[in-house]
């Protein structure tokens, strides 16, 4: 297990506690998971805490400048925890290494330990070397090595996974530094994928999410070639999983094939996530997305045709540099007409090495606000009113674990979060329902959470 194990009896017979903090996308999670897995193996246990831990990593994203500011804000402010806590290793991993490089040195200088998003293996060592007192320790990979070791993993939700298929992306849009922290597009073999995925249906996980920066070009890169359709095969036969998602895809490469075999696999979820990004042709050319609003509402008709009752959700930027009040106009007409269940909405953020950060007509940061602002409020009528449809309806939901405020939450298949209220769950029952697939009937909804009771005799005839 590449030499995890031998550092754990180097420690003291004191415990030692490890923070891990996580910004930005699915992926920084996974790999935070990995980081957990990996400090776990040599001895460490997690906290939340992280005033009680002696390793703290922040695992950090660079895909939009507030994310980056918080990070750096984040990290200086442990400088003071530090202080009382000699002993402390405080660490900054992920994209923003990949991107500022020595730079996380000048702009964190109080920090020991610096990795990036291809380095994640190599944490025993370089964590030994921080404790040796050899500080800063730095390693940043450009590229990942050959033959990576497949890491451990420390997962924090005990029903669904998330199982890397891909790494990097090749599509250089004009506003994204994901090519550049991430690097080009990397498909993960299907017998290695089948493994994981096999090793977490023995270990009680229903769901499985397959996860990519561009996940639509899986297996391009492969010998013999395989594509995501055929990897969605291989994984429905695999006992134990009972519902397969995956994300994100790009309509570029979303075809009639990947279509298809999305409603023909019944494991296969009926949600598709597709990133629009505008809703006006010459923002998306400027953007080097690949497509016209046209191609991209024929793909939405194609879904809808042969994937019924399907939830497609999407992405979408404002204030894209020279986007004029009549193209923001264009992208609410889309979103009226589109109909989507979910938009993951932003302003447009300049991202040092990318192109668009280069462009000369950037546009003023009030009207971002301003437009974000309206495009929320379009997009919370809109997912109302979807949601409002389901009330009075039976959805089949896979319960993940206790609410906040009580009750149990959980999804359909459709990825609607669902509260289900207390007054269906018999007493001391609601910890037994955890993972199991229930039916629920809808009796209220917002615009971003169902709320239901439980049928009674609804339980799937699944293994304790």
């Amino acid at each position: 297990m590449y030499a995890l194990l031998r550092y754990a009896i180097i420690w003291e017979a004191m415990e030692r506690k490890f923070c891990i903090i996580t910004y930005g996308c699915q992926m920084n999670v996974r790999d935070s998971e990995a980081m957990a897995g990996i400090l776990v193996q040599m001895g460490y246990t997690p906290t939340e805490d992280p005033e009680e831990a002696d390793v703290i990593l922040l695992n950090t994203c660079t895909v939009r400048e507030g994310a980056e500011e918080r990070a750096y804000g984040r990290i200086n402010e442990l400088h003071a925890l530090k202080r009382r806590k000699p002993h402390l290793i405080i660490g900054m991993a992920g994209c923003i290494p990949q991107k500022d490089r020595e730079r996380v040195l000048v702009k964190a200088p109080h920090v020991d330990l610096v990795f990036g998003v291809h380095n994640i293996h190599r944490l025993p060592d370089l964590l030994q070397e921080a404790r040796e007192g050899c500080m800063p320790v730095y390693e940043v990979y450009q590229r990942p090595p050959q033959d990576l070791p497949r890491l451990p993993a420390l997962r924090t939700n005990r029903v669904r996974a998330y199982v890397n298929i891909i790494h990097g992306c090749n599509k250089w849009c004009t506003f994204c530094i994901v090519p550049i922290t991430r690097g080009p597009e990397r498909s993960v073999p299907p017998e290695q994928v089948l493994s994981e995925i096999e090793e977490l249906a023995r270990q009680g996980y229903r769901e499985v999410t397959l996860l990519g920066q561009n996940v639509d070009s899986y297996g391009h890169d492969l010998k013999p070639r395989v594509d995501l359709a055929d990897l969605l095969v291989m994984v429905h036969d695999v006992e134990g999983i009972q519902r397969i998602r995956f994300t994100t895809s790009h309509p570029r490469d979303m075809t009639l094939k990947l279509i298809q075999t999305v409603a023909a696999l019944p494991k296969v979820c009926e949600h598709i996530h597709l990133p629009v990004q505008s809703g006006d042709d010459l923002i998306l050319s400027r953007m080097r997305r690949g497509y016209t609003v046209a191609q991209y509402k024929e793909i939405i008709s194609a879904i809808r045709e042969h994937i019924p009752g399907v939830s497609v959700t999407t992405d979408v930027i404002v204030g894209f540099p020279g986007e004029t009040e009549e193209q923001f106009e264009n992208t609410l007409r889309l979103l009226e007409e589109v109909r989507f269940d979910a938009v993951n909405s932003a302003m447009y953020s300049p991202r040092e090495y990318t192109r668009a950060a280069t462009f000369s007509d950037q546009v003023d940061e009030e009207i971002k606000r301003r437009r974000l602002w309206r495009l929320n409020s379009l997009q919370e009528r809109i997912a109302w009113e979807i949601n409002r449809q389901l009330v009075g309806t039976r959805q089949e939901v896979l319960l993940e674990g206790p609410g906040e405020k009580g009750g149990l939450v959980g999804r359909t298949r459709t990825n609607k979060v669902v509260v289900v209220e207390e007054g269906g769950i018999e007493p001391g029952e609601g910890e037994k329902l955890v993972g199991k697939t229930v039916d629920v009937f809808i009796t209220d909804a917002g615009s971003w959470v169902l709320r239901g009771r439980l049928v009674k005799g609804s339980l799937a005839a699944l293994p304790a």
